[in-house]
């Protein structure tokens, strides 16, 4: 095992993360959007408020943690029928409403806690660590935190006392105290895997070794075809990561990948009109945007839509002024049930992000941080389009926990890196 993730604790990665502030389930949709924004992985964790106050246990804060919301959820819920019919009261609907219940994806741990312990709990499912903020940790001696003889020593402890290597992460903090009680910090794996790239001479030769030989490519990826209705998507809206291939079969039955319906696409776009899309078009339609060329009837649907109140339109008469729709144009207007094409809508054209199987992992790493996505697609060597899986932030966690043994060195690498990698691990 790497010596950075046994030297290394979570109070390490938390230098400079601002203080959380909990997002409650009774907010509206609306303000989650504006949050989301703002946010880490293109989700936010949404609490319960506390029932009183006063000094709350772990224990009680676990319990107050709902789940995650992504924009993918909002954009999924909003193309819902009801939604697209009052859009007003979707943007108002609380988030406890939209959002999946799930208590497992955050998990609260001491700064103390060693990285490698961090990243057992990541690679099993937790998206978010919660960690109590510290005006002075002392738990950081010398560079790091200190093993000795399978024993965790600390700068604070001064009865001679230590504790074993497995209870770290129950450990309370040295150096608590009543003005940082209540205050906390959420790391995200992206934080994680930041953190990681900036050691990748401590994991050499791994981050030289190609996503393949690592075994980070994951084949078990949700996709629809280009043809079918873009709201198929939204019946198997996959976790982990939050993405949906759109894809074309070849005809020696592979898979060409086209685009993705994923949270991180939809992460700062207009939220509205991306629903309108997901429940009106095609899955090719959405990822490569809709043309000007649009048939008569369509145009007809769409204007009726737009125009509701007009007595001519609402009869299913035509419209007197003529209109071009297209992804840069049909737009869904918050203060107004019709699509407004002075809007901005959710344009598609956007290539996925891709890498080959042949691709470092510390090229993949770089990439997803890069463009702040929680993915890469996998393309074959050969091609630039034939998808082979997907790679995720519990992928990457997978393979740099792994065993040297296990790691296929990179073609032309001398046997100086082997002594390296064995320097490195216990």
């Amino acid at each position: 095992m790497a010596s950075v993730f046994l030297y290394h604790v979570v109070g390490d990665l938390t230098v400079g993360k601002p203080e959380m502030v909990e997002f409650c389930e009774t907010e509206s949709v609306e303000a989650a959007i504006k949050a989301i924004g703002d946010s880490t992985e293109c989700g936010i964790p949404v609490w319960k408020r506390k029932p009183h106050a006063g000094i709350e246990t772990n224990e009680m804060r676990q319990q107050r943690f709902v789940g995650i919301l992504n924009s993918l959820d909002i954009v999924a819920f909003f193309a819902k029928k009801e939604c697209m019919e009052d859009h007003d009261k979707a943007l108002n609907t609380p988030v406890a409403e939209v959002v999946a219940p799930n208590n497992s994806l955050l998990r609260q741990v001491d700064p103390g806690t060693r990285l490698i312990d961090a990243l057992e709990m990541m690679k099993h499912g937790v998206r978010r660590l919660l960690v109590r903020k510290s005006v002075v940790w002392q738990g950081m001696s010398k560079r790091f935190s200190i093993l000795y003889n399978g024993k965790w020593l600390k700068n604070a402890d001064t009865s001679g006392s230590s504790n074993n290597l497995g209870a770290s992460s129950n450990r309370p903090s040295s150096s608590s105290t009543t003005s940082a009680r209540d205050k906390f910090c959420c790391l995200s794996r992206e934080d994680v895997i930041r953190f990681l790239i900036g050691c990748l001479g401590a994991l050499a030769p791994l981050p030289l070794s190609s996503i393949s030989s690592v075994g980070a490519i994951n084949p078990n990826y949700k996709s629809i075809e280009a043809t079918s209705p873009a709201i198929e998507a939204t019946k198997k809206l996959p976790e982990d990561p939050s993405a949906i291939a759109v894809i074309e079969q070849l005809q020696d039955g592979q898979y060409k990948i086209i685009g993705e319906i994923s949270a991180s696409k939809l992460w700062k776009c207009d939220h509205l009109a991306a629903a309108w899309a997901l429940a009106n078009l095609s899955g090719g339609q959405f990822v490569m945007g809709v043309e000007d060329n649009m048939s008569s009837r369509s145009l007809k649907v769409i204007a009726v839509n737009q125009a509701a109140g007009n007595n001519d339109l609402a009869n299913g008469g035509e419209s007197t002024r003529p209109k071009k729709f297209s992804s840069k144009s049909i737009g869904f207007d918050p203060a107004n049930p019709s699509f407004a094409a002075s809007r901005t809508m959710y344009r598609g054209r956007s290539a996925p992000l891709t890498c080959k199987v042949t691709s470092s992992l510390a090229a993949v790493m770089a990439q997803m941080l890069s463009h702040r996505a929680t993915h890469v697609w996998v393309t074959e060597d050969e091609s630039d389009d034939v998808l082979v899986g997907v790679v995720g932030y519990a992928d990457i966690m997978v393979a740099v926990t792994k065993q040297p043994a296990s790691v296929v060195p990179p073609p032309g690498r001398s046997t100086e890196h082997s002594s390296i990698a064995n320097e490195i691990h216990i």
